[in-house]
């Protein structure tokens, strides 16, 4: 994916999680911050930022903030980016040989999942994708801060399993380079055990990197997953 006439600021703050303080051309202003997670590890004063213009013209704030700089690594912050970025992948024919149709957001009894998919051997399927910016030491994990939907979207592969469609939850790292990838059991130990139970269940976990610019984002290559 391309963002359009991205620009360099720096970060000053984040009044809350959807707007921060940046300073772009000697000036501060406020703009939307495209990723509602903590991102305390990366949000810091003085730090370079990459903002691309608004797409809704009516909106007040006149920059979406989409990538920030980590010491060496660029780090993408667009939480809408990687269902956009496994769709292309998908479509080109990376994910499934043979795949006929890729429906995003669909609903499958109580359960929304973010992609539903047929192939040409009749074979049908769900993915959630989740987008990971969270970094230690070349090591990717998800995910920074408790999330009882992850949880819950975990159980819910697991069941479409059971009733026999394939089943995969696709962790999009936001980044480069990763050594591997592991759910992170400090911060919510109830994922990390839900992904294991989920992955005994049949539903495939895959992990994968991103090639990653100020103005793009594209899936690269997978990365170990360690359970």
């Amino acid at each position: 994916m391309q963002y359009p006439s991205v620009v360099e600021a720096r970060f000053v703050s984040r009044p809350n999680r959807f707007v921060a303080q940046v300073l772009l051309d000697g000036t501060t202003q406020t703009v939307h911050v495209k990723n509602t997670g903590r991102c305390r590890e990366l949000l810091v004063p003085g730090t370079p930022v990459y903002l691309t213009p608004a797409q809704n013209p009516l909106r007040k704030n006149p920059y979406d903030l989409i990538a920030v700089q980590k010491g060496p690594l660029l780090v993408n912050l667009d939480a809408q980016a990687p269902n956009v970025v496994f769709g292309e992948w998908a479509r080109a024919g990376q994910f499934r040989p043979g795949l006929r149709l890729l429906r995003p957001e669909t609903v499958w009894g109580n359960s929304r999942f973010d992609f539903y998919w047929e192939d040409e051997a009749g074979r049908k399927g769900f993915v959630e994708v989740k987008g990971v910016t969270l970094e230690e030491n070349g090591h990717a994990r998800f995910p920074d801060a408790p999330t009882l939907r992850g949880v819950k979207h975990l159980e819910e592969l697991t069941h479409c399993r059971a009733e026999g469609y394939e089943a995969a939850v696709c962790f999009v790292l936001q980044m480069s380079g990763m050594v591997d990838f592991a759910p992170n059991d400090a911060t919510h130990p109830a994922f990390g055990d839900a992904l294991r139970r989920a992955a005994a269940g049949g539903v495939t976990v895959l992990a994968m990197d991103c090639a990653v610019t100020p103005d793009s984002l594209q899936l690269r290559r997978p990365v170990p997953v360690k359970l």
